[in-house]
């Protein structure tokens, strides 16, 4: 399996404000990572169901961090079958308090991205 993260940050931001970031994308990222629970498993429609709800719990998690955030999380699970796909996210938000984290993960069966953006309240 193989993971793969793409960040995007709010604007710019002085020291503190960087570090506390960088924390809450680790708190993110462990969250996340630790429910994309499809592992080695082939890709088995009948195992999807299991699968999203294990990551509609990326939401209560996220919640109990206690940022004033609100969250969207976008999951897609799709079998290797050789057609291709492309996903896009767009949000109006605040530069300088709100961001994004994706993950991408894959086996030899299928692929799983999982988008969280944070949106301050």
């Amino acid at each position: 399996a193989r993971w793969q993260t793409e960040l995007f940050p709010g604007g710019k931001m002085g020291d503190s404000e960087a570090a506390e970031e960088t924390a809450f994308i680790v708190e993110v990222s462990n969250i996340v990572k630790e429910k994309i629970t499809i592992g080695g498993n082939v890709c088995q429609h009948s195992k999807v169901n299991q699968w999203t709800t294990n990551v509609e719990q990326i939401l209560s998690q996220l919640t109990k961090l206690g940022k004033q955030l609100k969250y969207i999380v976008t999951c897609v699970i799709m079998q290797k079958n050789g057609a291709g796909s492309r996903t896009a996210s767009s949000c109006f938000w605040d530069s300088s308090a709100d961001g994004s984290y994706t993950v991408r993960w894959e086996n030899k069966t299928m692929y799983c991205t999982v988008g969280a953006f944070g949106l301050s309240t």
